[in-house]
């Protein structure tokens, strides 16, 4: 049956930033689906609401805290996990950011943490469990870029560097851990999720590309069930685009 290649019944998933936004929703998913899930960002309150809720659903959760753009913090992230899972079968670096700033106003504080957080932390984390994939099983790892990596904008270049970094690695990666490790990007294009409350009214309800309109959260969740299960099997060191026909 089709809806047998979405079963994730048994598997593993960290998903980073996975306490709000479209991590959030690919927690949900996910644990619709059957996986047990990790939720992680720095907010460690945050992850156990999210956490319980997956509970609710019969599956098992854990939540931790940690910065992901330092490494030191992603070594005891990955030796908890895999105490006490044994494995990951499906990681979703998600966690990012994305200040607007006037270039020639960038710090380097600001440049290094924009580095750190969307492509330092993913390379780090991304490499230490596509090793282990890799050694074990196999596995799948998604990278969440974004638009700005293909059709940069003002005011955001060392975000659209970084996210441009990561569209990189996931080619890298999946050659490099392939065939038992399939690693792909999802570049998403605008959505309605906590950052969006920071945009005018006008932006929230229109959008520059083919659809005339910003994403809603949920419709993130089939690509991201594609690419974390069988049914993306022959799927790798892709960039699927979900931004509406930017």
């Amino acid at each position: 049956m089709t809806a047998d290649l979405f079963d994730l019944t048994g598997k593993v998933a960290l998903i980073t930033g996975g306490s709000r936004g479209l991590g959030l929703q690919m927690v949900r998913a996910f644990a619709e689906h059957g996986a047990d899930i990790i939720v992680v960002s720095r907010k460690l309150d945050a992850c156990e609401a999210v956490a319980e809720e997956v509970r609710a659903m019969g599956r098992r959760a854990l939540a931790l805290s940690a910065h992901l753009g330092r490494w030191d913090e992603i070594d005891r992230l990955v030796e908890t996990v895999y105490a006490a899972f044994g494995r990951i079968d499906i990681l979703v670096n998600n966690a990012g950011m994305s200040p607007a700033q006037p270039s020639h106003e960038v710090t380097e504080s600001l440049f290094d943490s924009v580095l750190n957080l969307n492509f330092k932390g993913p390379f780090h984390l991304g490499a230490l469990v596509a090793k282990r994939m890799s050694d074990a099983d196999g596995g799948v790892i998604i990278n969440v870029s974004s638009s700005g990596a293909l059709m940069p904008l003002p005011g955001v270049a060392p975000y659209s560097g970084a996210k441009a970094a990561l569209n990189a690695m996931t080619v890298t990666f999946a050659r490099e851990y392939g065939p038992k490790v399939r690693v792909n990007t999802i570049s998403a294009g605008p959505f309605l999720t906590d950052i969006a409350n920071a945009w005018t009214p006008q932006a929230r309800e229109k959008a520059n590309n083919a659809l005339g309109r910003p994403g809603r959260p949920e419709e993130v969740v089939t690509t991201a069930l594609y690419l974390a299960s069988p049914a993306s099997s022959f799927t790798t060191g892709a960039i699927i685009r979900v931004d509406g026909g930017a």
